[in-house]
């Protein structure tokens, strides 16, 4: 009498969570380009947006595409999602939510310096961008331009830095919006309702 072992395999179908990611995005680099535009004041109301929109959606995202083994879209949407978490907790710092002395000890060199290190981090994301589509490029091209603004206004290396942050974060949320769309629409009709653009093929 002989005994057979039998294997079975369960896969457990986890739904693409770039849709809700982008979306996040998109949400957050939209509210908070108006405060850097002048359009509205203060950053009260940012940092409610920052947290549940571009933390929290976004690490949503981030721990699906990890069941997903996408390594890059769960990298990207962790690090972004991380990052504005982070950029929540420094506005409340600022406004004195922790107390006065953290308040009294900001520098803000070290948000500076801080933004360099995603600015390296986005540069070789966009290189990973260009063998995914030419939306999700335009993104993190846009992205690396934000944090140069980013860093080189907060380390005081001029004048019109914080102007340009602001303009490519508003094109951040427009094009993370069209993102969030085709990402969505697309799995939704089954067929490629709104364009993304073909990779670069220049890598793979």
């Amino acid at each position: 009498m002989s005994n057979t072992n039998n294997m079975q395999t369960v896969k457990i179908v986890t739904a693409d969570p770039g849709g809700l990611g982008l979306f996040g995005l998109a949400m957050v680099t939209l509210v908070a380009a108006s405060q850097k535009l002048g359009w509205t004041t203060g950053f009260s109301f940012v940092v409610p947006w920052a947290i549940f929109l571009g933390a929290i959606a976004q690490m949503i995202a981030c721990f699906n595409d990890f069941k997903h083994n996408n390594t890059f879209g769960a990298t990207a949407f962790g690090a972004y999602g991380l990052f504005w978490l982070s950029v929540a907790a420094c506005w409340l710092i600022k406004m004195g939510a922790f107390g006065p002395i953290l308040a009294a000890n900001v520098d803000g060199a070290q948000l500076g310096v801080a933004f360099v290190g995603y600015l390296i981090f986005s540069v070789y994301m966009t290189i990973g961008a260009m063998e995914t589509n030419k939306v999700l490029f335009i993104i993190f091209f846009l992205i690396d331009i934000l944090f140069l603004g980013l860093a080189a206004d907060a380390l005081g290396l001029g004048h019109g830095w914080h102007t340009m942050a602001a303009w490519a974060e508003l094109m951040i949320a427009l094009f993370g919006f069209y993102g969030s769309a085709a990402a969505t629409l697309n799995t939704h009709f089954g067929k490629p309702f709104l364009p993304t653009g073909k990779p670069f093929g220049i890598f793979k």
